[in-house]
């Protein structure tokens, strides 16, 4: 995810300044979290000050930070109860990175476990499942040993566990571990689910820390006031909102005058204004001058928790669905009344059995007769509680995937203090999948246990929903970290696995190993194997029937002549499993036309969405979009940078300026057969003096810079240095002299603009020569030239170099904002233009010459390009002043690194799979439907119905987005409609003029159209027309064609109607 900030506003990382006692400012009293320090790139085996393995953890480490994956690599986790749920919570506290994992059960396998826990085979029935799942769970991390224990829990046992989690446990069995726990200070997790509902309860004891709340990057902003007063204020550059919230604490550095301040501990803020706050009293500071930064501090909190016992009888409960906020506490009654249930018949209630139902209310009427009065309920929820009878004794993956998922960042906080817990109830249910009222409701005989892996899933929907579900065609786009959990999800609830399904899954990338922490389906071994076929693979271990064929094509029009009209006519939905927009808005499209149901969803850190897209239900996923994101502005970059991310995204252009961009110019230019005279042509026709800057280029690539070699490379390297570090920094100071004020009368360098310093180059200094390094090694790259990394031999070779003097000059323009920039006409220099054309090398000369562009890549630590990247970037930090960032830092913001947990991904992806029963079930209404969003740093939870397709009329006739004209171009005899036959029909069958028609880019006709050209194209068929116009053939495949209208009604007015559908063979 790209981070462009706009210039007054940054993000930086926490600092932690020695406290000073020289501010007036009151002190806080209570923790302040430090800044991490960054470990070396490495692997090490976790414990013991062990570095951590930043190859496999990059994309969580971007989510929970160095500090908290130390801390994590502390603990010792216990997992009791290995059904479906507790094997979720298991592998993603595995994937995470634990110390070690213990997983306990004394249960063996049945087939009703099948349906859920995907480590069991049928081979594996009436074998212990923590015994069976052992093996497959220590495959998915060789840093988390991971241990099978088949005894009792014992309070000598529980000791040695920093986290103890229980799932399948009785209450008396919760209790007791529960209040042992509480006093040993030990973490305390139950975790439950029944059927389509799930519980989840937390203790962390009497005293917790959190050290950061929300995970969330600390906010910094410019100021440009703070008065003296009691409280004073301190007003932001009003280019954006400070963002700050009223009760954040904040540092101050860079103020000029108001020292104090600069010296003040973190203090605490009212918030007034979008750029304005309060602060401590400073009327006895010295006065303000100007300039300053004030930035975010992280301030720990902590938090007590009540017993399991004592929260039973006074329940804290997270809402998760505010549309279903009075069904927690009934959900609170009815899993106690289960727990009696079970302990009365030593089994749950049978499914949708309805004297099972009537008891399980009766023990809940009878356990709310003697709740406290701040547990008693008014009333009882019948309707529900019978619900949750009914399901009770079923097991989904898609409800123990959420709730599993949940769980297992409940493990990871209770051990690092990195986000807030749950406080301390989890309620969560998705009955609205259950038949309605007026629909046919199931029976005990619909879905009583017949031996059978999906025991679990037809207690809950039946017999009759399985035989849909295994006969569906689904189309999955993408075998990444979500593609992965689809898939498990699918071939545990039996998707596509029967006579007729089938599963068809494209990715087109190879596995890597920052894969492997969240793409659970890939082990060490798959290393640049395919994703789709290895995941494919995967899940056929887990269930054989799984009918999945796996492609590794890209989704977009070059792959339409495979995923054609008949492959999309034969879905019955498409899974979105995509991690970039473009793709997104492409599938969209496709599922629009063919009026497919679509699952969209996508993660971020520990936020994640989920949106269903329902044929003529819905608006689709491209109805609304995100703002795009703030580009930085160019003068910003060139010039006036203030901020760390404003060098890293210099460095980009950089790496792109010199080693990819000059490297293909030339061999656009270099053709085997002779100059690309169209080369020359697209050149000279580039606007302003972009003609001269590509010709400059080139001859500089192939003349004047053209290396012969290693040394002349590191030659180049230097003189690049001294010309970016040195020389353009003092041709800008000699434009705008630090002491230069305004016609306003304000200094030039204030504000966002920070004043700079030219750097003087030293061997001796590490970072100079880290570039240098980098530099000659990528320029030596793209000439095929051998480099070196013996820095040794590069400060010889450096000494032997002689740096241009450098003088600045008068009259050299520099921009100071991007207005002026797009202002200003650049003067192009013709006669260097044309002397360029004609000095550029011979043909001749340059026959075997070819260079090689560089494409930037960032997760290869020996390529040299995130060298380059952090050296140029922190560089041109020092230059400004700006405190630099580490690799990590900088490989995330330059990279674009899309921060990535696997507890997100799991819960997402269990949402998704309800989202899909409701869609197998032939769920029409809205409402039942939920798209969903959640922050597992909060935690959050946001459920809403889909947004309705929008309506649009004309005439009488009412359309949304999923309508559209069909039109049959082909007649029986074979004769195909001709342009004048297709505005008659739409003038005599739907009384529309159509003013204007196209087909993708290509118009077709318009009312404004030449005579000549009408009277040519009138009597055209209308493939020919297309064909003539686009100037491409219509492929084979294709079977119909879209074309766009304009019209006008009868009364001349512009009406806004659907699209055509031009069906030709």
């Amino acid at each position: 995810m790209s981070s462009s900030p706009l210039s007054k506003k940054r993000r930086v990382s926490v600092s932690a300044a020695d406290p000073k006692s020289a501010s007036n400012c009151s002190s806080v009293n209570s923790l302040r979290t430090e800044s991490p320090a960054t470990p070396a790139n490495g692997m090490a085996k976790n414990g013991n000050e062990a570095e951590i393995d930043e190859g496999l953890y990059s994309r969580q480490l971007y989510v929970l930070g160095h500090e908290a994956m130390k801390r994590m690599q502390d603990a010792n986790i216990l997992i009791s109860g290995m059904r479906g749920l507790g094997l979720e919570i298991a592998k993603n506290v595995i994937l995470g990175g634990v110390k070690t994992v213990t997983i306990h059960d004394q249960q063996v396998a049945q087939w009703v476990d099948l349906s859920s826990q995907f480590y069991l085979r049928e081979a594996d029935l009436s074998k212990n499942r923590a015994e069976v799942s052992q093996l497959r769970l220590a495959e998915l991390n060789s840093y988390v040993p991971v241990t099978a224990y088949t005894g009792d829990l014992t309070e000598d046992y529980l000791q040695q566990f920093q986290v103890v989690v229980l799932t399948d446990s009785t209450l008396e069995e919760q209790l007791r571990i529960g209040e042992y726990c509480h006093c040993k200070g030990i973490k305390f997790i139950v975790a439950d689910t029944k059927g389509l509902c799930g519980q989840l309860f937390c203790d962390f004891g009497e005293e917790m820390i959190v050290f950061d709340t929300n995970g969330e990057q600390p906010l910094s902003a410019m100021i440009s006031m703070v008065t003296k007063d009691n409280p004073g204020v301190v007003t932001c550059l009003d280019e954006a909102r400070h963002g700050f919230e009223t009760g954040d604490f904040v540092t101050f550095t860079e103020i000029q005058g108001m020292q104090e301040l600069n010296q003040c501990d973190p203090v605490e803020i009212k918030v007034l204004g979008p750029y304005t706050f309060s602060v401590c009293s400073t009327s006895a500071f010295s006065d303000y001058v100007r300039g300053g930064i004030v930035t975010q501090v992280k301030m720990a909190k902590k938090l007590k928790f009540k017993s399991l016992k004592d929260s039973l009888e006074s329940p804290d409960i997270l809402t998760t669905d505010f549309a279903k906020f009075t069904q927690p506490p009934q959900m609170h009654l009815c899993f106690q009344a289960m727990h009696e249930f079970v302990k009365k018949n030593s089994y749950l209630p049978r499914p949708w059995h309805q004297g099972d139902a009537d008891e399980l209310l009766n023990v809940c009427k009878g356990l709310n007769e003697k709740a406290t009065p701040c547990q008693h309920l008014e009333k009882l929820d019948e309707a529900l509680i019978r619900k949750m009878s009914y399901v009770a004794a079923g097991d989904l993956a898609p409800i123990n995937a959420f709730i599993g998922g949940v769980a297992a960042q409940e493990v990871m906080k209770s051990c690092t203090g990195k986000f807030t817990p749950i406080m301390q109830w989890l309620y969560f249910d998705s009955l609205e999948t259950l038949p309605e009222e007026n629909e046919p409701q199931l029976t005990h005989e619909d879905c009583a246990f017949r031996n059978s892996r999906y025991d679990g899933q037809v207690a809950v929907f039946g017999a009759a929903m399985q035989e849909r579900l295994s006969k569906l065609k689904y189309f999955l786009v993408g075998a990444g970290a979500i593609g992965c959990e689809l898939l498990k999800n699918f071939a545990m609830i039996g998707l596509a696995c029967g006579e007729g399904g089938q599963l068809t899954v494209t990715d087109m990338d190879t596995i890597e190993k920052s894969n492997l922490n969240r793409q659970f389906l890939f082990r060490p071994w798959d290393v640049t194997k395919m994703k789709s076929e290895t995941a494919a693979a995967a899940v056929k271990q887990m269930n054989p029937n799984i009918r999945v064929t796996a492609h590794q094509n890209r989704v977009g029009p070059d792959t339409e002549r495979v995923y054609d009209d008949d492959f999309f006519e034969a879905l019955d939905g498409v899974a979105n499993a995509l991690d970039n927009v473009d793709a997104r808005m492409y599938m969209d499209r496709r599922c629009v036309y063919y009026r497919k149901p679509l699952l969209e969803s996508g993660t971020l850190g520990t936020k994640g969405n989920v949106q269903v897209v329902i044929p003529f239900l819905t608006e689709s996923y491209s109805s609304s979009q995100d703002p795009p994101e703030k580009s930085i502005p160019i003068c910003t970059l060139k010039n006036f940078p203030n901020a760390i991310e404003h060098t890293l995204q210099w460095a980009r252009d950089e790496f792109e300026g010199l080693f990819k961009q000059p490297a293909e110019n030339v061999n656009q230019y270099i053709q085997p057969l002779g100059r690309d005279t169209k080369f020359m042509e697209r050149t000279l026709k580039l606007p302003g003096a972009q003609p001269l800057e590509v010709l400059e280029a080139a001859f500089k690539s192939l003349v004047t810079e053209c290396p012969k070699c290693w040394e002349d490379c590191v030659t180049w390297a230097r003189n690049h240095w001294q010309m970016q570090y040195n020389n353009n920094i003092r041709q800008l100071l000699h434009n705008f002299p630090p002491d230069q004020v305004t016609t306003s009368g304000t200094p030039f360098w204030s504000g966002p603009k920070r004043c700079p310093h030219p750097l003087e180059f030293d061997t001796h200094n590490s970072l100079h020569m880290d570039y240098v390094l980098a530099a000659a090694n990528l320029f030596a790259k793209t000439y095929g030239i051998r480099g070196s990394r013996d820095a040794g031999q590069v400060v010889e070779v450096l000494k032997g170099v002689k740096v241009p003097v450098f003088t600045p000059r008068s009259g050299v323009k520099i921009h100071v904002s991007d207005q002026e920039f797009q202002n200003s006409s650049a003067s192009v220099d013709d006669s260097r233009l044309e002397e360029l054309k004609t000095t550029l090398p011979s043909l001749e000369a340059l026959s075997t010459f070819r260079m090689f562009p560089i494409e930037f890549e960032k997760d290869d630590d020996t390529n040299f390009h995130m060298d380059f990247i952090v050296a140029a970037s922190n560089l041109r930090a020092e230059n400004y002043d700006i405190p630099p960032a580490d690799r990590h830092k900088s490989k995330l913001i330059a990279g674009k690194i899309i921060p990535a947990i696997a507890t997100t991904t799991a819960a997402v992806v269990g949402l998704v799979c309800l989202e899909l029963y409701k869609i197998a079930l032939g769920k029409t209404k809205l409402e039942s439907f939920k798209n969903g969003f959640l922050n597992l740093a909060l935690p959050f939870f946001g459920f809403s119905e889909p947004i309705a397709a929008p309506k649009h009329t004309y005439y009488d006739k009412e359309w949304t987005l999923w309508d559209r004209f069909e039109v049959t171009g082909v007649k029986p005899s074979g004769e195909e409609m001709t342009l004048k036959q297709f505005l008659d029909y739409f003038k005599n069958e739907h009384k529309l003029e159509i003013t204007m028609l196209s087909q993708g880019v290509s118009m077709l006709y318009s009312f404004f159209m030449p005579a000549a050209k009408l009277k040519e194209r009138i009597e055209q068929p209308m493939t020919e027309i297309v064909t003539k116009v686009s100037k491409k053939k219509i492929g084979k495949h294709v079977k119909a064609l879209v074309f766009e209208l304009c019209c006008n009604d009868e009364s001349d007015e512009d009406v806004e109607v659907p699209y055509v559908r031009y069906t030709m063979r």
